[in-house]
C-alpha cells in the first residue's frame, strides 16, 4: 500500500513530504480536507512550516487525498500511538532498541519477544518501524524490567538481530 501512495505522489516532491508527515504521525484527514489528530485541527500552516513547503502545498495534498477513495479512508481512519520510548526511563522501564539485519524478514518480533517472555520479563510496548517507511528500521521494546546480559546475548545470536541497544 504504502508503495502505491509513494507513486501517486513521485511527481509531486513537495506533497509527498506532507503525505510522509501526515503518516508518520499518524494525523487524519476529516472530510473538510482539515489536518486532525482526533478532533484538534493542526493548521495547514504549521504543518507547511515544519517540512519547509507552502501551506498551498499541504491544502492541494489534502485535495488529492479526499479525492482518492482508498486513500480518504486510509487519512480518515489514522491515528497516533503513545510512544514511550523517551519516557520510560522516567517511569522506571527498560528499553530494548533491536536493530534487524533485514527488516522484512518475518518473525523478528515473534523471536525477541520469546526470549523476554522466556525470561519472566513483561513487555509493555512493541513498536516497530515499517522498512517501507523508514530507512533504517528498528523494533523497540519497551519492557518492566532491565535485561540480563544473558538476554542480551540470546538476542545477538539470533540470525535476524544486527544489534541490540538497552538504555
Amino acid at each position: 500500500m504504502w508503495a502505491e501512495i509513494i507513486k501517486k505522489f513521485s511527481h509531486f516532491p513537495a506533497q509527498e513530504k506532507v503525505i510522509r508527515l501526515l503518516f508518520e504521525r499518524g494525523f487524519q484527514i476529516n472530510s473538510e480536507g482539515k489536518v486532525v489528530s482526533g478532533t484538534i485541527e493542526i493548521p495547514h500552516t504549521q504543518i507547511a512550516k515544519e517540512i519547509c513547503v507552502d501551506r498551498r502545498v499541504v491544502n492541494a495534498t489534502t485535495r488529492v487525498i479526499l479525492e482518492d477513495d482508498k486513500l480518504s479512508k486510509v487519512f480518515q481512519n489514522l491515528h497516533s500511538i503513545t510512544f514511550l520510548k523517551e519516557v520510560a526511563p522516567l517511569l522506571g522501564l527498560s528499553v530494548i532498541i533491536i536493530t534487524p539485519q533485514d527488516a522484512q524478514q518475518t518473525g523478528i518480533l515473534g523471536d525477541v519477544a520469546s526470549l523476554i517472555a522466556g525470561q519472566g520479563i513483561s513487555i509493555r510496548q512493541a513498536v516497530t518501524d515499517d522498512p517501507y517507511f523508514t530507512e533504517d528500521p528498528k523494533l523497540t521494546i519497551i519492557t518492566n524490567e532491565k535485561a540480563s546480559g544473558d538476554l542480551i546475548n540470546a538476542m545477538m545470536k539470533l540470525s535476524s538481530v544486527k544489534s541490540v541497544t538497552v538504555y
